[in-house]
């Protein structure tokens, strides 16, 4: 070989080719070397040996594929060494192979992926799962099966479906196991999710049972309790071995197994029993490939051919075969020939010791490369086609349980679909049952309810929760004097949420601040985001920029920013009856009553005696008659038709008067309005008051960064006392116009400060929370806990004990403002009293005139003339006290008297 090698040199030489010579020019060859290297004994490698023949033999047989030329396979060995594997590989370079197929180790595949790229031979692997593998450095390396980014996203969506935050991540710490915990790192992160601890392990056999005994106790000892398991068989099995002999395979534990272990299993049937009892509620990933007739005739095939068990890796290694089958019937078909050139960069630089002038570079290996790219047929392993990123499209991974002597699938998951119980098959057949949910999962302990994820750690450490020192509102939250307990409305909600929990929950309170003023509750989610406090307890207002970078609970009391500012009542007044009306409407009203008084009399006086008489008797008739209407009170009736039309329709509108009068006047008499200069935020900001805030809130930054407010015109105030103080004395004499706080905090304060009323709108909604570190699972846990006192009424309760306050509470405001007082209505009797003493005075003078008018008469000298007045003044007094209707008989009555006194006196 070596000969051939320098002669064929020699003879390019002479044709004057410099640097690369070529050899075996062919357009079709007889036939055609492919080499193929993985590890012979190992579980991947056994089936994959058996596969790969069994493809080439069917390639052969094939007509359609490579007519006339046979596909040799040289397989080889390489025991998991990468130093052997790169010599095999090199191997295959002396005997012009233009593809290997292999490695099925991802360390191996690094190592090889350097020579082939040097070399221009595409590699095929069939089971090398690092994602790194696919970047730009290897563009001659080409993955036949599923990376391992989509199997840890994957592990992340479960991971995320169950609700759990941390995951503890063992790992062979080689290029497979560290770039596939990397990939998991990433997918968890997306789903706001993380690995709290990674634990490799070296690879080979210097670990043994007490290594991994060491490394399980300190796992025991941490918070989580998902751990995820990305090793080899004989590794993974003594893990799960040592974890059953810890007791770490019981209740509360999560185990997710990446998918060594469905290939061991689906290679050794029936399953190892003893294998089998120490990984019961073992949640495992297997790559799914859809059922096919070709898949099933392999199977059959296969049970004549190896005792061993048939895997997902098997079939890949099979499609392998065809893809590069495939490939090359396209290199030919575009006029692709095999041949070979000799590198003269291995021959010089002192490399002439090495004899590596006996590799050859593939000439095509690029358009072999790009044949292999654009493959697109459908395989044992589903449909064989390469996505943008080099990967498989459409990855599946099938979700099993270990349960008793087997597993059983729980769901699927692909990255179009999602989890669901559906094979991606189905779903496609059927959309509407996509659903993101798995079937019901027997947990380690044989427990079917979801397991938590965590617990505390078992290091005998407190948690450390801060609890802010309050100057004032102490209802909230203070602390015990000369101790470190702590009491009030926060500490008895957290303290009953906590009881709720089915775990203890070991912590401590710790004072926060100088007892002086209120602290900064920005600085204090600092601290516990920086992890000086576990936690903080109080009256703590959950905003956007400290969710940024702490979790806070369930929000156990609403609050928002409102304005607090003095007010005065308005519905006490004298002449509060008159505000229903505008004077406009008042004036109108009244030339109404004229007018339609006016009109009726027009039309009813002519046919109507109720209408007539003297011209005063005439226009009290008027004035009478229109304002008795207001009441239905009139006693006139009409006579025409034309009268009846304009009182029928005056009275609708007299109804229509009276019924929006007694509604206004009742609104403005049982409800209580209030008046202040300051309408709310808006107002505010435009005027050039001085506003007051809590020390400590974040009222004062809102204002200033978001409402605009300058800081000079904010006052600093810590207490109650100082709240009632500032207002009374107004922004003017050195105190403020108004009050920004918190809503518990001023429904606190007038609870026993009936000078001063909220006005505006609240203009901000928030809530109050527990504050822990960001992805604590307590959050999530107290929350819960938090939402039951709710709805059992104990939040409630706990809220009565503390915040209610008798004296100008919100209720007894609301019951001192249903009742009406005398200062409401003095000035409406002061009319009436001033009506009625004027009657009273002009009733006397009439009775003064009549009586003065009598005694006059009486005392005249008898005789006709004066007889005649005397009885006219008596006609007078008559018609006056008597209805106008009985006059004219009255008249007749006297005047008959009269004549027959005439006659008497005659005779």
């Amino acid at each position: 070989m070596m000969s051939v090698l320098v002669i064929w040199s020699l003879v390019l030489l002479n044709l004057g080719v410099n640097g690369l010579t070529t050899h075996n020019a062919s357009t079709r060859p007889a036939y055609v070397n492919v080499g193929a290297i993985f590890t012979f004994d190992s579980t991947i490698g056994k089936v994959a040996k058996v596969a790969i023949e069994q493809a080439v033999k069917d390639v052969n047989e094939n007509p359609t594929v490579l007519p006339g030329t046979t596909l040799q396979m040289d397989m080889r060995s390489s025991n998991c060494s990468g130093f052997l594997g790169m010599l095999g590989a090199l191997q295959f370079m002396e005997r012009d192979t233009v593809a290997i197929v292999g490695p099925q180790s991802s360390v191996v595949a690094h190592i090889i992926s350097h020579v082939v790229n040097e070399l221009q031979v595409p590699l095929l692997s069939f089971a090398a799962t690092d994602p790194t593998l696919t970047n730009l450095q290897f563009p001659y390396f080409v993955r036949t099966t599923q990376s391992d980014l989509h199997q840890m996203t994957a592990v992340a969506e479960i991971v995320d479906y169950y609700g759990w935050r941390d995951v503890i991540a063992i790992f062979i710490d080689d290029d497979y196991g560290r770039n596939g915990v990397l990939a998991l790192d990433d997918t968890l992160a997306a789903k706001r999710c993380r690995i709290s601890s990674k634990v490799g392990i070296p690879p080979g056999s210097e670990y043994g049972r007490s290594e991994i005994m060491d490394i399980l106790v300190k796992i025991a000892l941490m918070e989580s309790r998902v751990i995820v398991l990305h090793v080899y068989p004989d590794m993974g099995f003594l893990v799960f071995s040592v974890a059953q002999y810890l007791g770490m395979m019981g209740d509360g534990y999560v185990w997710i197994a990446t998918d060594w272990l469905s290939s061991y299993l689906d290679s050794n049937i029936p399953y190892p029993s003893d294998k089998m009892e120490n990984m019961q509620g073992v949640v495992a990933l297997r790559q799914h490939t859809p059922d096919s007739l070709k898949k099933r005739e392999l199977v059959s095939k296969w049970r004549k051919l190896t005792s061993v068990g048939l895997n997902s890796y098997g079939l890949y290694a099979y499609d392998t075969v065809w893809i590069v089958a495939h490939a090359l019937e396209a290199f030919f078909s575009q006029g692709g020939v095999i041949s070979f050139s000799n590198d003269s960069r291995l021959s010089s630089g002192g490399l002439e010791d090495l004899h590596l002038d006996a590799l050859n570079i593939f000439d095509g290996g690029k358009m072999l490369l790009d044949n292999i790219w654009a493959s697109d047929f459908v395989g044992l392993s589903g449909r064989v086609k390469f996505g943008s990123d080099r990967n498989l499209v459409n990855p599946v991974y099938g979700i099993i349980n270990i349960i008793g002597t087997g597993f059983r699938t729980v769901g699927y998951w692909s990255n179009g679909t999602g989890l669901s119980t559906l094979t991606p098959e189905d779903l496609q057949l059927n959309r509407s049952n996509a659903s993101q949910q798995l079937h019901s999962v027997i947990w380690p302990g044989e427990i079917v309810t979801k397991p938590r994820g965590w617990v505390f750690p078992n290091n005998g450490k407190l948690l450390k929760i801060a609890v802010p020192l309050r100057v004032g509102f102490k209802e909230f939250v203070s602390q015990l004097p000369g101790s470190n307990m702590s009491k009030g409305f926060c500490i008895d909600v957290f303290v009953a949420a906590v009881n709720l929990l089915p775990y203890a929950v070991p912590y401590q309170f710790v004072p926060y601040g100088n007892g002086k003023d209120n602290p900064s509750y920005t600085d204090l989610v600092k601290l516990i985001a920086a992890g000086v406090f576990d936690g903080a307890v109080g009256d703590i207002a959950i905003t956007t920029n400290r969710t940024r970078i702490v979790d806070f609970t369930q929000p156990y009391a609403a609050s928002g920013l409102v304005v607090v500012a003095p007010f005065k009542k308005m519905n006490t007044g004298a002449w509060a009856f008159l505000r229903p009306f505008s004077p406009t409407l008042w004036a109108v009203t009244a030339a109404f009553f004229l007018v339609v008084g006016t009109v009726v009399w027009i039309l009813e006086h002519r046919i109507n005696d109720e209408f007539r008489g003297s011209p005063k008797s005439q226009i009290i008739t008027i004035l009478w008659f229109s304002f008795s209407t207001l009441f239905f009170a009139h006693r006139e009736n009409t006579a025409s038709t034309l009268g009846r039309i304009v009182l029928l329709m005056w009275l609708f509108v007299v109804l229509i008067i009276n019924s929006s009068y007694t509604a206004s006047l009742t609104s403005i008499l049982t409800v209580q309005q209030l008046s202040s200069p300051i309408k709310g935020i808006e107002s505010l900001k435009k005027s050039n008051d001085r506003i007051g805030y809590q020390v400590g809130s974040f009222a004062e930054r809102y204002l200033v960064d978001e409402i605009g407010i300058p800081d000079s015109r904010l006052v600093a105030l810590g207490t109650p006392d100082a709240y009632a103080d500032a207002l009374i004395k107004g922004s003017k004499n050195g105190g403020v116009a108004a009050i920004v706080d918190e809503r518990p905090y001023i429904k606190l304060f007038l609870s026993n400060q009936c000078k001063f009323r909220v006005v505006g709108r609240e203009f901000t909604k928030s809530g109050w929370g527990f504050a822990f570190p960001r992805d604590s699972p307590l959050a999530v846990d107290l929350s819960t806990a938090i939402l039951s006192l709710s709805e059992n009424g104990d939040l409630q309760r706990i809220h009565d004990k503390w915040l209610i306050r008798s004296g100008c509470s919100t209720d007894n405001s609301e019951l001192e403002s249903d009742r009406l007082h005398l200062s409401s209505f003095w000035g409406l009797f002061l009319i009436c009293s001033i009506v009625c003493f004027f009657a009273i005075f002009v009733y006397f003078c009439q009775v003064f005139r009549r009586f003065r008018n009598v005694a006059r008469a009486t005392t005249e000298p008898d005789g006709s003339a004066s007889r005649s007045r005397r009885l006219q003044t008596l006609i007078s007094i008559i018609d006056e006290k008597k209805e106008p209707r009985d006059r004219d008989k009255k008249r007749q009555k006297v005047e008959k008297d009269s004549e027959i006194g005439n006659d008497s006196e005659q005779g």
